[in-house]
């Protein structure tokens, strides 16, 4: 049966395991380490994380582990129950079910998390990326290697991004749009106002790859194949001609997003 994976948040509860009984000697790093190596031979992951438990219950500690495939994260809760290991006692693994029936909204990868996943399931030399333009939308004027002009009122420092993501084997692209913007303060000098125009130019590129890789995605095969296939979005063919990109600075553009961090009471354990 095929999968579908895509560059966004995994967040569905069949992609998410829940791990108790983790003994309490080794601590949370290692804990987190023993898990991540263990976990990780079923498929790539999303994350790890480790808690301890509550003062009232035994001392030890508990992990939320979420995979980007729902086959994965089956096969290694099959093959972790009720097993010793890293420990000297057996751990519990149970799928996730959630208990309140919301509709969490699809976040999107960040743009390391976007190559990470690309990478595993085609390869380093899978897929590509082009920049189109990198412009600046900053409302000040400055000279090659100064800062700007001291005033009164407060300057960001803006920059647009626009690239292209190409799936070579599978003939598809996408094109994707960023903005960053990073606010100077009155006393940087030359060199913290370059490193400033850097930091902000490498945010606008990671966010238009991000929004790129938006518009794939990947159809996993039980043999281990995947087809890789583009979904436009709404809006995507004006966006695709990147038309009138000075005008972009008055235009509200929303690329941010909330971290992940979903409550953990929203899940119970899925006991078959």
């Amino acid at each position: 049966m095929a999968e579908v994976v895509s560059f966004t948040v995994p967040a569905g509860s069949d992609k998410t395991l829940f791990v108790w009984e983790l003994s309490p000697g080794p601590g949370a790093e290692a804990l987190h380490h023993s898990l991540f190596t263990v976990f990780s031979q079923f498929g790539l992951l999303y994350s790890v994380r480790v808690f301890p438990n509550a003062p009232e219950v035994t001392p030890g500690f508990y992990a939320i582990i979420k995979f980007y495939s729902a086959r994965d994260a089956y096969r290694a809760q099959k093959a972790c129950d009720q097993k010793q290991l890293f420990q000297e006692s057996p751990v519990k693994v149970r799928l996730c079910t959630r208990r309140k029936m919301h509709q969490y909204p699809a976040y999107p990868l960040s743009s390391f998390k976007c190559q990470e996943l690309a990478n595993y399931y085609l390869g380093f030399n899978g897929w590509s990326k082009r920049i189109i333009m990198l412009q600046e939308l900053s409302d000040f004027k400055v000279k090659q290697n100064t800062s700007p002009t001291k005033s009164s009122a407060r300057q960001s420092l803006k920059y647009f991004c626009a690239l292209e993501v190409v799936f070579p084997a599978y003939e598809c692209r996408s094109h994707g749009a960023g903005i960053a913007e990073e606010y100077l303060e009155q006393q940087e000098g030359p060199l913290e106002f370059l490193m400033k125009k850097k930091k902000t130019q490498k945010l606008a590129i990671q966010k238009a790859l991000s929004d790129a890789f938006q518009k794939f995605l990947m159809v996993v095969l039980e043999s281990g194949k995947v087809a890789v296939e583009y979904r436009p979005t709404e809006g995507d063919s004006a966006a695709e001609e990147f038309k009138d990109l000075v005008q972009v600075n008055d235009v509200s553009w929303n690329q941010s997003y909330q971290g992940e961090e979903e409550c953990l009471s929203d899940f119970s354990l899925d006991e078959d």
